[in-house]
């Protein structure tokens, strides 16, 4: 018995279901060998046993809730990762880039809830409702906008450590207020369209922009208005001249795939191959 096991430990393996006390008694056993196959087998009966693994996970002995909440992050990660492989077999040019970018965060970070996120997206866009009331141009929005997210809220380029995983998972960027061009783009659009602002991508080589109306802007840089020239040196600093097509909006299957695109990269940097060879199949699901 542990120092966290006591009375109420033994009290509940007690009052246990037959089979929730024998997987507590497994669960609970000295030898790591036996609670690690006992934890496989658990997680790979996935939803089967997640009525007992909730039960366990309230267990007295903190060997055995620990060991539960592992199998339960490790089935629903799986059941996340299999949400967002579906979503990319389904996906289309226009379907809705938001439920994508909160699937994938889930599906890359098992023990994250994303219902929080969402409702700070949602008192963002409440808030920018208010602001934006009265503003009559396209450039007074896109100013009143870029105030709300860089200046007030903090949002920026990650300018220090540009190719981490955590510039493209939206739940991380809200947390530290860093991300690269697509991800705060993404964001910008998010909190933009909950108070009727319609923002489009623009999915320039080597870096992403947004444009309402006829205004462009550069989330990366704090919102900065950029004129014809600023988007025509944009592509000079990749070797391209500016083309129509380079203005065209970015679908939501394009911004998807470019952010997967960029973790691949990513993983591919760290040595990360799993997670490499899964976003490889999300990306070939998407483009095929």
């Amino acid at each position: 018995m542990t120092p966290c096991a006591g009375a109420k430990g033994g009290l509940i393996a007690h009052i246990m279901f037959p089979r929730n006390q024998a997987i507590y008694q497994l669960l609970s056993d000295e030898d790591p060998d036996t609670v690690r196959l006992v934890k496989q087998q658990l997680a790979a009966a996935g939803e089967e046993n997640i009525d007992s693994l909730r039960e366990l996970a309230c267990a007295g002995d903190c060997r055995v809730s620990r060991h539960a909440r592992e199998v339960m992050e490790a089935i629903h990660g799986r059941q996340a990762v299999d949400d967002f492989s579906l979503l990319c077999h389904f996906f289309r040019e226009h379907s809705d880039i938001e439920p994508a970018c909160w699937a994938l965060a889930r599906a890359l970070e098992p023990d994250i809830c994303t219902a929080g996120h969402e409702h700070q997206v949602n008192e963002w866009g409440r808030r920018f409702l208010l602001d934006i009331t009265g503003a009559t141009s396209s450039r007074e929005r896109v100013e009143l906008l870029s105030t709300l997210m860089a200046d007030e809220l903090g949002f920026g380029g990650n300018l220090n450590d540009y190719y981490n995983e955590s510039n493209s998972l939206l739940t991380r960027v809200m947390e530290s207020r860093c991300g690269i061009p697509l991800s705060l783009s993404i964001l910008y659009m998010m909190v933009g369209a909950r108070a009727g602002m319609k923002i489009d991508g623009v999915n320039l080589p080597g870096h992403f922009i947004v444009r309402h109306g006829d205004i462009y802007f550069d989330p990366f840089h704090g919102g900065q208005i950029l004129e014809d020239a600023d988007v025509e040196d944009i592509l000079v600093r990749q070797g391209l001249k500016l083309k129509y097509t380079h203005l065209q909006s970015a679908s939501a299957r394009q911004m998807l795939v470019r952010t997967l695109s960029n973790l691949f990269y990513v993983y591919d940097v760290a040595g990360e191959c799993e997670k490499q060879e899964l976003v490889r199949g999300w990306i070939s699901a998407l483009v095929r």
